[in-house]
């Protein structure tokens, strides 16, 4: 736009007083409170908008907890209240600012449990992962429970699950109970198998399954949530100091990995955690919380009404059921026998015709409905479900969801868009599974696998996240997954199934923009545009300008979450 001389003048005065006066890049002048209604200004950015229209600015300001303008630098100063004799100003000289990313599908309380327990995630050998419970043996009494989650079999070299008796051979008085990383299997020792009154003649479970040696004798080894509460039921709870603790550990690994908002799946314990942290001022991160579909219905509705669903910080959201376990445990349910495995297509977690009346019945309450599906056979049994209800209750704006849609059959991808059906997925998960996932389903399979680009061109809409602590938080991980499909140290040249890579651009909207859609909150964050939330983050690096090779070594030098900033990498304090 033209400005006059004088506005020209004043302008140049006020960006040369602003350098002048030593305010410098990052630090605590953008910490205004949550209530502040002063203008802070930043300038001199690299401002990736996210907006299509209007993709990059120089200068924004933001005022109660909110984009005020954001623009050209005169623009912002002259006509913004950038000039206004109480607004802050922070130089970001140069550095790369965009929208602050929303995890589609985190398990926050999972995380903060797992903080406090046995971290066994990346342990390379069962002798690695014996040593580290033996070393918990040690700060435990003896009869106390010993936990930890993490574990994954196939970084072994025989690929086997560990069984009870290598777990008793390092704690034999302490009951022990490990998840796998993927939270759809675990392993117990002989005493945590007492605990759960697992016997010879234990019938498995509905939806799960006890695994079994030769002589019928469990293994130790539990897949699937209704098999694996048999003994996790015994645990003791944490207690509310130890919660919080974890939770709040969980938080600032949120903030460190520049995640503003997410949208959670965790224990009602720990939401009221997140009220606790709230009401004290502390929360730093917006929470969408779900809740378990299998409660009844009168009792989600109380949730529903205690919780909330409209408060920009912390609300609840839509029901979570599973269809199916996980690819990496051989329990995702298959149209067709694993390819590595042909005894097992897989487990169906819920009986599709009970989905089938208990969804109905809730979404009639005007529930949102996510279920989890990761096989094909679980991706269409969700499908069909979410176009039962549309039939059976009429038309409305549902935004129904299907939670990693893995592996879908060729003929269901197109579905997603028919139905209005989110695809929220995991990019990380790719690049974590593609050591295995091809032996898994073979190479035609393969072709349906993680396949964000056919189903962004078929017009369905995508919501992007890491399944946290399934995988890091860090969203940047993501990112490189989905413009490379690479593993992280490089390869294979090309990337796995290439076809399905899509551009930055539309990874950087999954995870922010895409993500907001997912839970009706499109128009307020995801984007830097006036009206919206002041989520955002500032980068080491240039996403747009560097080799996705190098996205991995990008790290967060500020998160502002509400125009509040809740981490800054050189240690300035939060407010």
């Amino acid at each position: 736009m033209k400005i006059r001389g004088t506005s020209l003048l004043y302008l140049g005065l006020i960006v040369f007083f602003s350098f002048c006066a030593g305010v410098f890049v990052l630090r605590a002048k953008a910490q205004s409170s949550q209530t502040d209604s002063h203008t802070v200004v930043y300038l001199h950015g690299r401002m990736y908008t996210n907006d299509p229209a209007h993709p990059w600015a120089e200068a924004m300001a933001i005022r109660d907890g909110k984009i005020r303008c954001v623009g050209k630098i005169d623009y912002v100063l002259l006509e913004c209240g950038g000039n206004e004799p109480s607004a802050e100003t922070v130089q970001l000289k140069g550095k790369f600012l965009m929208p602050g990313f929303n995890d589609a599908h985190v398990h926050l309380g999972g995380a903060g449990a797992d903080m406090l327990s046995v971290r066994l995630n990346g342990v390379a050998t069962i002798e690695e992962l014996q040593k580290r419970v033996a070393d918990a043996v040690t700060q435990h009494k003896e009869g106390e429970w010993i936990t930890g989650s993490g574990w994954d079999h196939t970084l072994w070299a025989d690929k086997k699950f560990p069984t009870k008796q290598e777990l008793d051979a390092v704690a034999p008085k302490n009951p022990v109970f490990l998840t796998h990383v993927s939270g759809h299997v675990a392993v117990a020792n002989t005493l945590a198998l007492l605990h759960g009154e697992i016997k010879q003649d234990t019938p498995n479970p509905p939806g799960g399954m006890i695994e079994r040696g030769a002589d019928g004798a469990a293994t130790g080894m539990l897949e699937e949530d209704s098999a694996m509460s048999l003994v996790s039921a015994r645990i003791p709870d944490l207690k509310s100091e130890q919660r919080l603790r974890g939770i709040q550990m969980v938080l600032a690994d949120a903030a460190k990995n520049g995640v503003t908002s997410v949208q959670d799946f965790s224990d009602w314990s720990d939401f009221l955690v997140y009220v606790q942290l709230k009401e004290e001022g502390k929360l730093t991160l917006r929470i969408t919380e779900w809740l378990p579909f299998l409660l009844p219905t009168n009792e989600l509705l109380n949730m529903r009404a205690q919780g909330g669903t409209t408060d920009p910080w912390l609300r609840t959201g839509a029901l979570k059921a599973f269809t199916d376990g996980a690819l990496g445990s051989r329990t995702a349910a298959l149209l067709a026998p694993y390819a590595d495995d042909p005894s097992t297509s897989g487990i169906l977690t819920n009986d599709p015709d009970k989905l089938r009346a208990m969804a109905i019945e809730r979404d009639k309450a005007g529930f949102q409905l996510n279920f989890h599906a990761i096989g094909d056979r679980a991706n269409r049994v969700a499908l069909d479900v979410f176009e039962a209800v549309a039939k059976a209750n009429g038309p409305r704006d549902r935004r129904d969801r299907v939670e990693h849609a893995q592996v879908l059959a060729p003929e269901d991808l197109p579905r997603f868009a028919q139905l209005k059906v989110i695809a929220s997925m995991q990019p990380s998960h790719e690049t974590t599974d593609m050591r295995w996932a091809g032996a898994r389903i073979g190479p035609d399979r393969s072709k349906g696998a993680y396949a964000w680009a056919s189903l962004e061109k078929s017009g369905a809409h995508l919501a992007f996240g890491t399944d946290y602590p399934v995988e890091s938080i860090n969203p940047i991980r993501g990112l490189y997954a989905c413009v490379t499909r690479e593993l992280p140290d490089g390869g294979p040249a090309g990337g796995w199934q290439p076809q399905e890579k899509i551009s930055l651009d539309d990874c950087i909207r999954a995870y922010t923009s895409g993500s907001a859609y997912a839970q009706f909150e499109e128009g307020k964050k995801g984007e830097l545009k006036a009206g919206e939330l002041a989520d955002f983050i500032v980068l080491s690096s240039d996403l747009t300008k560097i080799p996705p090779q190098q996205f991995t070594k990008t790290t967060v030098l500020l998160t502002v979450v509400g125009g509040r900033t809740v981490y800054s990498q050189d240690g300035s304090s939060p407010h």
